[in-house]
């Protein structure tokens, strides 16, 4: 027998914002699926995967990506399918997925000749957005077929109770990639049941996504959620200018958490990280607020910290 050839494709997780609310890039599959702007390195064509990456993401999108950093290499068996994949070369190879967190402060929007546009993360991960109250999916849906699955087993229990904050655990916001991967393994997402090829079950927690790219999702949403407090990227999302509420809101869409105002801009103020530009938001309808920008010579003077976010409760 041949074996398989080894392929090393390039996947981007590209964030912005959107009035506070978190956006992620997608495309289209030939079957109708969202999937990540993804795409093989060509080492004949490009000498390092970010430009690979850039190039990629270019072609399929008409998008050009600032801030990049890679998340984790994906690499499991039949993660490619001939059906999810995007030209025939795949389909033959085994797929050795790069991924990328690549973050602009600008949502705009794509040429119609790509078939690419934006949409709020929180709709492959409704269970992730904890601002207003506990996401009732979890109550309603989540954590009976959860307990359903862990009957009789300790261990299975206990990791749901942890991921999902069940029976008084403490949520745990940067738990992105854990929750998703749970719910894979109880058989309670749409990517489980295609990937076994077992007939479509009918439960619908969260968008699905082609091959494993709700789980590349994940990894960067686990990444920028655990990164914002020790370093300030956040600030990559934001415009030049902006209001300390709009930082905030951005924060919060981010996290899936209210924070406690008060603490928040406290803290914030002994990063030094803004600094007020004297200029006033107009045309709002409410109150002027003052603007502020961001202080990157400050932020690469120092080895850290991010933000602190101080949640409000509101479960």
């Amino acid at each position: 027998m041949t074996a398989p050839r080894l392929l090393i494709g390039l996947s981007a997780v590209m964030v912005a914002l959107k009035d506070g609310e978190p956006n992620v890039l997608v495309t289209r599959r030939a079957r109708g699926e969202d999937a990540l702007p993804f795409g093989p390195f060509d080492p004949a064509k490009h000498r390092t995967f970010d430009l690979s990456l850039r190039g990629w993401v270019r072609e399929q999108t008409g998008f050009e990506i600032g801030y990049v950093e890679q998340l984790y290499t994906f690499g499991d068996k039949d993660r490619e399918t001939p059906e999810a994949s995007m030209m025939d070369p795949l389909a033959e190879s085994r797929v050795i997925s790069v991924g990328y967190l690549a973050l602009t402060p600008e949502a705009r929007l794509t040429d119609a000749a790509f078939e690419a546009r934006w949409q709020d993360w929180y709709h492959y991960f409704p269970w992730e957005d904890h601002r207003l109250r506990r996401p009732p999916v979890i109550e309603a849906e989540i954590e009976p077929r959860l307990k359903t699955w862990a009957a009789g087993n300790q261990r299975r229990l206990g990791r749901a109770q942890i991921a999902f904050g069940l029976d008084g655990a403490r949520w745990m916001e940067d738990r992105v990639l854990e929750r998703y991967e749970l719910l894979y393994e109880a058989g309670l997402v749409a990517e489980c049941t295609r990937d076994a090829g077992l007939p479509d079950s009918g439960l619908r927690l969260g968008g699905s996504m082609a091959s494993d790219h709700r789980r590349i999702l994940a990894t960067g949403l686990s990444r920028l959620r655990s990164k914002i407090k020790y370093r300030p990227v956040v600030f990559e999302l934001m415009p030049d200018r902006f209001t300390l509420s709009a930082l905030q809101r951005s924060v919060e869409g981010i996290l899936g958490l209210q924070l406690h105002t008060q603490n928040f801009r406290r803290a914030l103020d002994k990063t030094q990280f803004v600094t007020g530009t004297g200029q006033m938001e107009t045309g709002t309808g409410g109150r002027p607020a003052e603007l502020f920008s961001f202080r990157r010579d400050i932020a690469n003077s120092l080895s850290g910290p991010g933000l602190a976010t101080p949640r409000k409760s509101v479960d």
